[in-house]
């Protein structure tokens, strides 16, 4: 982007927005079910809605492996729903919500860029409607009541060296990956090893993004096992009692949240979990929720079609009827110079023979997606540094390969204008073709056969190398009967393998998973691999030094 080039903030502050009632009245949303949150946010109450059950056909947009910066889902996203609305299609946006640690890390906010973004973007890439706190004192408050419960005698009988739960803050701060509690003498506490892990990590927010409605948030809750007693028996919160108390706290969260995109077509945005250390969708009630609103809703999994893509079609799709009809894999010039072996502050610099060692990892991403039967569509999410010649090369490329392809400039056109109709035109087309979704793998697997089969198929491993461990708490997982839970492998996104410098398409490697975790309460199994961090940590130069807020309390900086 040119000093010239107005940033995404001055676009969105630019931006005409319609009332949220307005958007929810188009959207066919009752008004008996808007809860307003100032002149352009909503929470909706899917209770008091009489549109008729889910139906509508879902678009997944996924990715190709990232360049640190990420590659444009977001935008992608926002910018094809607009396209189709513009064509007359009913549409709707499901997002995740952003998190504070990337917003003011490294990565940015979730909200889209240019012309295609939802809006008001200041307000959704900072406190939004407070779901985030939601779920992070929920989670904090159960382990507040978990160490009060051992120092008023324990009498679950908690070993408070196997705790497998930890605290939680939407922020990326390594300082407080390994922490100890209670010191200060017998009044402070049981003194313990602990640890925080990032608020999108949290068991409660995968429990949170996957509950169905209020009543079943609060069986999940109540299923979380967070840690084991003296016998190595799990203990839940169930056990505690003290689910109705963390459900009590997210009654609100748990509602929707209505926004609209700068074109005007209406946006769910709720819950976050991160694709590379959890499932990477956004909530289920939001999706079914837009899908009883809307003909076609174009939702996005986290990272590439690796990681929040498989766990979309693994996890979340086999929680409710939400396949998708159709995928989007977004790739960039830029990403594909990278994984062609172009060193980041080269990737501006045309390089077609960077392009053709670097589209292997595009093609095993769309291979990938092939393998649960449904046909793909790849969007080359335009840069202004992307040449002419570079992107016939790609699209001569796909045709070659039988792989459906459209450039699309969302980011400088918007959807609203012309910048993606021939995308939407290609997933249209995808979404009424026939199509027989499958899942890669039956849960009857055991857990070690399931992660095998994710990273030969999918990643293109050799096979997998569990530490000691890994192998102690797969017995323990079989001991339990967790075994039939589908699996979420926590990777690097930078790489097919699990370290994050092996770009492109690599072969002869082994996948080496260090411990797995049970997630009770969301039903799947966490495989940690390599790694990979629970709570990330700032850059060297962190985003949040380029903003600050004007005397009128307008943000600067942000994006």
């Amino acid at each position: 982007m040119s000093d010239s080039t107005p940033s995404d903030l001055h676009i969105a502050r630019a931006a005409a927005l319609r009332p949220i009632g307005d958007i929810a009245a188009a959207a066919g949303i009752d008004a008996a079910a808007v809860e307003p949150f100032g002149r352009y946010k909503a929470k909706i109450d899917p209770a008091k809605l009489t549109a008729g059950a889910p139906s509508g056909k879902v678009v997944l947009v996924s990715a190709m492996s990232p360049t640190p910066a990420g590659e444009g889902k977001s935008t992608t996203t926002v910018g094809l729903a607009d396209s189709l609305a513009k064509a007359g299609h009913k549409v709707m946006v499901a997002l995740r919500e952003p998190s504070l640690g990337p917003v003011l890390g490294m990565k940015g906010g979730a909200t889209g860029g240019g012309y295609s973004q939802v809006v008001p973007m200041d307000e959704i890439n900072l406190h939004f409607t407070g779901d985030f706190h939601a779920i992070t004192s929920a989670n904090n408050a159960l382990m507040a009541l978990v160490d009060n419960h051992i120092y008023q005698g324990n009498e679950l009988n908690i070993d408070p060296r196997r705790m497998t739960f930890k605290r939680v803050l939407d922020m990326n701060d390594r300082a407080l990956r390994e922490v100890v509690i209670g010191l200060g003498g017998p009044r402070q506490g049981i003194p313990r090893q602990d640890g925080f892990d990032i608020t999108v990590a949290s068991e409660v927010m995968a429990v949170f993004c996957l509950a169905t409605d209020l009543a079943d948030l609060r069986e999940r809750l109540g299923r979380i096992t967070f840690g084991y007693t003296y016998d190595r028996a799990p203990v839940t919160v169930a056990d505690l009692g003290v689910q109705g108390a963390l459900a009590l706290l997210l009654k609100d969260a748990i509602k929707p949240n209505l926004v609209q995109t700068i074109a005007g077509t209406p946006a769910l945005v709720h819950g976050g979990p991160f694709a590379n250390i959890a499932h990477g969708c956004n909530s289920l009630i939001a999706t079914q929720t837009a899908r009883r609103l809307a003909d076609i809703v174009v939702t996005e999994a986290g990272f590439g079609a690796d990681l929040g893509a498989e766990k979309f079609m693994d996890i979340k799709a086999r929680v409710a009827n939400v396949a998708p009809a159709a995928v989007v894999v977004v790739a960039t010039v830029r990403a594909l110079k990278m994984q062609g072996g172009v060193a980041k502050n080269q990737l501006t610099e045309p390089n077609v023979d960077a392009l053709a060692a670097g589209v292997a990892n595009l093609r095993r991403h769309v291979r990938n997606v092939e393998k649960f039967g449904v046909t793909p569509v790849v969007s080359f999410n335009r840069f202004a540094t992307d040449t002419e010649q570079e992107l016939g090369w790609l699209l001569g490329w796909c045709a070659g390969e039988g792989i459906q392809a459209a450039v699309a400039d969302v980011w400088g056109r918007g959807g609203g204008g012309d910048g993606g109709d021939d995308l939407a035109a290609k997933v249209a087309a995808a979404v009424n073709a026939p199509s027989s979704f499958r899942h890669l793998y039956p849960l009857e697997l055991s857990v070690e056969d399931k992660i095998r089969t994710i990273a030969q198929e999918i990643y293109g491993a050799d096979g997998v190398d569990f530490s000691v461990p890994a192998l102690r708490r797969l017995a323990d997982i079989e001991r339990n009967g967790w075994s039939g839970l589908p699996v979420c492998m926590a990777k690097t996104q930078y790489s097919f393998t699990d370290d994050a410098s092996r770009l492109g398409a690599p072969k002869g490697f082994t996948i080496h998973v260090r411990d797995l975790i049970p997630k009770t309460g969301a039903g799947f199994i966490v495989a940690l691999t390599g790694a990979v961090m629970t709570m990330p940590g700032l850059p060297a130069v962190p985003a949040a030094l380029r903003m600050d807020v004007d005397d009128d309390g307008n943000p600067v900086g942000l994006f």
